[in-house]
């Protein structure tokens, strides 16, 4: 099991009854949204750094990447956009 650091966190409180809503492990659900933004932050300077030392990502690109993630390289077409 990870190391863990209790810390004290304060929500709104509308927020918090719909997190206990959904949630038993209040703790478990806001350590994975934190960590879904951190990836989430790192990657998007991945791409900053990428696009600084090799210039804008082409169309093309861009619907390779598309068609990876959502199966598809038009986006909005098929079932990705359901």
């Amino acid at each position: 099991m990870a190391a863990t650091t209790r810390i004290t966190v304060t929500l709104p409180t509308k927020q918090v009854a719909e997190l206990k809503k959904l949630t038993d492990n209040v703790s478990g659900y806001v350590a994975e949204a934190v960590a879904r933004q951190i990836r989430h932050q790192l990657l998007g300077e991945e791409l900053r750094q990428y696009e600084k030392e090799h210039g804008a990502f082409t169309e093309e690109e861009l619907a390779a990447a598309h068609a990876r993630i959502f199966g598809s390289s038009e986006p909005g077409s098929g079932a990705a956009a359901a």
